[in-house]
Parts: C-alpha cells; sequence; structure tokens
C-alpha cells in the first residue's frame, strides 16, 4: 500500500511538472533575413503579441542572419528539435516533396490575385502543402509573403531568355535551377545569406532574388541591373516542431494560431506597398529595368516546357496542384 501511495505521489509530480514546463517555455526560432527585413518585422509582431496574450507564459527568442542555420537546413533541424521554431522558404522543401515548386514554375501564378487565392489559408494547394510538410515533423504555422522574383546581373542588363546564355547563375530552388537551365544558363545553388559575397567575387555573373533583400543584404554595392522579370512567387513559411506543438497547452495553441493568422494576413495585405518601397531605394541605386509585353512574351514562351518539367518530378501531388492552379486562368 505505502509503494502504491509513493508512486501515486510521483505520478502527480510528475504531472504538475509537465504542466510547469509546458506553461512556461520560451521558443527559438531561426531567421535567414535581417531583422530590419519584413520577414522579421512580421516575426517580431508575431512574438509581441503572443508573449502579451500569452502573459509571458511562452516567450519567443528570435536569431537572424542565418545565425544558427542556412535556409536549406531550417526544415530538419526544426523537425528534428534541434530548434523549436524557424524560417524557410517554401522550396527547401522541394526535396522531400518537389510538389511545393509549383509557386516556382515560371508565370505559373501571373497576378496577385491568383497568388492570393493559392495562399489563402483554406486553399486547397496551400492545405495539400501543409498537410505533407507536416508528415516531416514540422508543422507550418503560417505563410510569410516575399514577393516576386527578380534577376540581378552585373555590367550588362538581362531582357530577354538569350541573355542568360552561358552566365552562371544564382539560384534558390530546383526548379529555378531548371529554369535557368532551360534558356541556356547554368545555376548555382547559393544561399540567400551569402549571396554577396558569390555576387562580389564573381562566383556567379547573375543572380535570383527578390526585390525586397537588395536593401537589408546590401546587394546593391556589387550588382548593377535589376530585371523585373517577376517570373515566379516566393513564399516563406513559420515552421514550429510538431512534438513541441503538441506539448503547448490547448489555450497556447489557439492563441499562437490566430496570431499567426493575423500577421499573415497583415503582411499579405502589405506586400505590394513594401515591394514598391524596395523598388524606389534600388531605383537610386542601380538600374531597373522594366521588362516589355513582348519580353515577357519570349520569357514565356522559352520556359513553356517547365510545366512538362514539374509534372515529371512532382507525382500525384503535383498533377493536382496543377489542376487547381489551372482553375485561376
Amino acid at each position: 500500500m505505502k509503494n502504491v501511495l509513493i508512486i501515486f505521489v510521483m505520478i502527480i509530480v510528475a504531472t504538475c511538472t509537465w504542466q510547469h514546463v509546458s506553461a512556461d517555455q520560451t521558443l527559438h526560432v531561426t531567421l535567414q533575413l535581417p531583422i530590419k527585413h519584413h520577414l522579421g518585422q512580421n516575426l517580431l509582431d508575431f512574438k509581441e503579441e503572443v508573449e502579451q496574450e500569452t502573459k509571458g507564459e511562452i516567450k519567443i527568442k528570435i536569431y537572424p542572419s542565418a545565425k544558427l542555420y542556412k535556409d536549406r537546413e531550417v526544415p530538419q533541424a526544426v523537425s528534428s528539435g534541434a530548434i523549436e521554431m524557424g524560417v524557410a522558404s517554401l522550396t527547401v522543401f522541394a526535396d522531400k516533396i518537389p510538389a511545393v515548386d509549383i509557386f516556382y514554375v515560371p508565370f505559373m501564378f501571373s497576378s496577385v490575385e491568383h497568388v492570393r487565392r493559392a495562399t489563402a489559408p483554406d486553399s486547397p494547394i496551400r492545405t495539400a502543402i501543409d498537410n505533407k510538410v507536416l508528415e516531416t515533423g514540422a508543422r507550418i504555422l503560417w505563410w510569410q509573403a516575399f514577393g516576386g522574383t527578380i534577376i540581378l546581373s552585373r555590367e550588362e542588363a538581362i531582357r530577354r531568355p538569350e541573355d542568360m546564355e552561358g552566365k552562371k547563375v544564382r539560384v534558390f530552388g530546383k526548379t529555378l535551377g531548371e529554369f535557368v537551365k532551360t534558356v541556356g544558363g547554368e545555376p548555382v545553388l547559393i544561399s540567400g545569406s551569402e549571396q554577396f559575397s558569390a555576387y562580389k567575387h564573381g562566383v556567379v555573373d547573375a543572380g535570383m532574388t527578390g526585390l525586397t533583400t537588395i536593401r537589408p543584404r546590401k546587394l546593391y554595392q556589387v550588382m548593377d541591373y535589376v530585371s523585373l522579370t517577376n517570373l515566379a512567387d516566393i513564399e516563406f513559411v513559420v515552421l514550429i516542431n510538431e512534438k513541441v506543438w503538441q506539448g503547448l497547452t490547448d489555450e497556447q495553441r489557439k492563441i499562437m494560431t490566430n496570431v499567426a493568422r493575423r500577421v499573415e494576413k497583415e503582411l499579405r495585405n502589405k506586400i505590394e506597398r513594401i515591394e514598391a518601397e524596395a523598388l524606389e531605394f534600388i531605383r537610386e541605386k542601380m538600374t531597373a529595368v522594366e521588362i516589355s509585353e513582348e519580353e515577357l512574351l519570349d520569357w514565356r514562351r522559352a520556359t513553356s516546357s517547365m510545366i512538362d518539367t514539374y509534372m515529371s518530378t512532382s507525382g500525384s501531388l503535383g498533377k493536382k496542384l496543377l489542376e487547381e492552379a489551372r482553375q485561376f486562368d
């Protein structure tokens, strides 16, 4: 009887300890970009609201500028539990889930409205991707709008597909790498935090990135031209380890979900303004190359085979996502 009582007391103590750990903890987040970038500011908004609404039970510590992990390392770090949370480009999941690169198929989403519909929390495309990523052990809390893909170059502007021929081009995903090959270039996979060095030392001749990275990463110091191709939509996702998520209380999960939805919507609603402000700064430092309708048609024609490439590598999930995306036309 005495032993039974001791075991009972131990269970109560263990339960109380787990409740305390679950109710009061710090979540560490790895971020690839500087905290001043709009993804960093969006993450700060989330941190402040969660800490306030949980009355300090949950604290969030952000590690910006890839201090802990590079972009491609984030999914494994979060899913393994090496860190509780992380921000990563959606395309870094393409090795395990090729279908996520639907957003990087050139000109797949031809308008801001199409992007909004595809990335809406209840859209079939978004839901399918979120569910597939969850199988890796990491849960997507929210998506972060990043903007369109542009091309940086030095010495000469890139206007048409043939201008890419023979050039080494920085890319940040497999499908964008195929895009570069399709137009005669040589793709080089380089993480976002290593772009400046790669451009400065001539590792590549050109590079693909987003408008909003140019200022915080000081890319205007090492490149001359920005070609406004807007050839693909860039999406980032904020991840949390699934075991950590399940270890939170129902109320904590509810608070974090609601805050995530709010900050996601706020960023999505202002991404066009953010890009416009970034372009205004860029025009003072670099030459912004407007792409004409005729030139844009050349890009579309040159990369039309990319849909078949995507279909051949993305399996049944890719077929499903492509069917959904085509309904936007």
